[in-house]
């Protein structure tokens, strides 16, 4: 644990302005921000239109919370730099403080993710979180992708019975994210919280983004994931960890 606020920094292969756009349209934020769930509109609009502070000339916003976004235009490309809010001497919301960032590095993953690879199309997502009982990769047999660097082709058996395969999107120290194309070009992305004032134990979660599957197949794969989950972890406690990013609600990855 630090007290130097954390930045996570990635480069987009569009321009500033449609970033921007992503930034502060709840319909493209919808896109990415997250997975879907029945309050997803409410939490768009507390955390990226109630209480910010924007500049759209300066292409910044700072959200409810003191979290930063800076965009800078890279000629076509665009840098989006997001910097955490200092521990602010609560130690109750700082007891979540970790779990927030490893929210957001979801959240900027999947923005990038969505811009470059599904610009305007809508998906669908399945959300899964529980107890660290066992690491997440490892019980998902995709330990293998572990050290795999960004952009490096995988192929792995499922712990579904489906085959996946893709790239490494990104990799960080608790997370990884990984293309599937059986997803309609989706994203799996899995993540280990690590022990903190909020979750002794730590927490697993994962989120799985598709696009392009009609209903059956689509309830099939949520079907199967949920049934697999349910057998390898157990129910999140009832701390806000199943539910995270915003104010109202408690950011983990």
């Amino acid at each position: 644990m630090t007290d130097e606020p954390f930045s996570l920094e990635v480069t987009i292969a569009l321009p500033v302005g449609d970033v921007w756009s992503a930034l502060r349209d709840p319909e493209s934020i919808r896109r990415w921000h997250g997975w879907h769930f029945d309050g997803l509109d409410k939490e768009i609009e507390v955390i990226y239109h109630q209480n910010v502070v924007e500049s759209a000339a300066e292409h910044r916003l700072e959200v409810q919370g003191g979290d930063l976004f800076e965009l800078t235009d890279l000629g076509g490309r665009t840098s989006l730099r997001m910097t955490r809010a200092p521990r602010g001497g609560d130690p109750e919301w700082d007891a979540y403080y970790d779990d927030i960032t490893e929210g957001w590095i979801t959240f900027v993953h999947q923005l990038a993710f969505a811009l470059e690879r599904h610009p305007g199309a809508d998906r669908r997502t399945v959300f899964l979180s529980g107890a660290a009982a066992t690491p997440v990769l490892e019980a998902a047999g995709l330990a293998a992708v572990a050290g795999l660097s960004p952009a490096s082709p995988y192929e792995l058996e499922g712990p579904t019975g489906e085959t996946l395969r893709g790239e490494v999107r990104f990799r960080t120290a608790n997370q990884v994210g990984l293309t599937v194309e059986s997803w309609g070009d989706g994203l799996l992305v899995a993540t280990r919280n690590p022990p903190s004032p909020a979750g002794p134990g730590g927490a697993a979660m994962m989120v799985l983004t598709t696009y392009g599957l009609d209903d059956a197949a689509f309830a099939d794969l949520e079907s199967r994931w949920n049934a697999w989950w349910g057998r390898n972890f157990p129910e999140p406690s009832a701390n806000g960890q199943d539910d995270p990013a915003g104010t109202e609600r408690v950011p983990n990855g």
